[in-house]
């Protein structure tokens, strides 16, 4: 039975999050994830290579024999993340060179082959994008809640270096909490990236676990007998 499109957004957004529960593309994810601009530029060629990719293999699945399947899938893939790395190179090269070897590295994401191999392949177009986009948009908000975690506890700012993604407007975005100085460097660095890692899951873990506890119905209590 097909999922509905609510079930689809639910999947991706929360309950098979790519980032918190599939732990999927955790290279980019806790390596790039240092500011917010960083994590929400990498999410945002995350997404799109996602939503691009998933709508071409559905739209192409019925014409690719499925011995052949998995290499013309990493093509694909291969195919949008470089038009998208021509476009950041092209207007968002500060950001581009912030961001580096990971762009291409889009391409060995699991995440994005195996929505490819197990939802687009089989669901229609539509359907593909959306789950394409839900689960971009989970990994990119995982990224950037990492993100702006490390950076705040880091460097006691936010949206530093904001012009590197909106332009020169974005200079007036960024927000400094306290002092540079006063930062806990150990959150910049990659074992600060795995702390706010596991914090994030422990925390969907607990919500997750409150929810289930809500559902289960109260017992009922048996009649007491009437005392003579």
């Amino acid at each position: 039975m097909n999922e509905s499109y609510a079930d689809i957004l639910r999947e991706g957004l929360w309950t098979n999050n790519p980032g918190l529960v599939q732990l999927l593309g955790l290279c980019p994810l806790l390596a790039i994830s240092g500011t917010v601009v960083n994590a929400l530029g990498l999410g945002l060629a995350t997404i799109a290579t996602l939503v691009l990719s998933n709508s071409l293999v559905s739209l192409l699945r019925e014409h690719v024999r499925p011995e052949i399947r998995i290499p013309v899938y990493v093509l694909i893939i291969a195919s949008v993340v470089t038009m998208i790395e021509l476009v950041m190179h092209a207007w968002f090269h500060g950001l581009y060179l912030v961001l580096g070897i990971f762009i291409p590295l889009i391409v060995t994401n699991c995440a994005i082959i195996g929505r490819a191999e197990a939802f687009a392949s089989r669901n229609t177009v539509p359907r593909a994008a959306l789950d394409g986009l839900a689960m971009g948009v989970g990994f990119t908000g995982v990224l950037v809640a990492i993100g702006a975690l490390r950076e705040v506890v880091g460097q006691g700012s936010l949206f530093d270096n904001a012009h590197l993604l909106f332009g020169e407007w974005g200079r007036d975005l960024r927000i400094e909490l306290f002092p540079q100085e006063y930062g806990f460097l150990l959150a910049l660095l990659p074992p600060g990236a795995f702390m706010a890692m596991g914090l994030l899951i422990a925390i969907k873990n607990l919500i997750d676990a409150r929810t289930e506890q809500r559902k289960v119905p109260a017992p009922i209590a048996e009649p007491q007998p009437a005392s003579s």
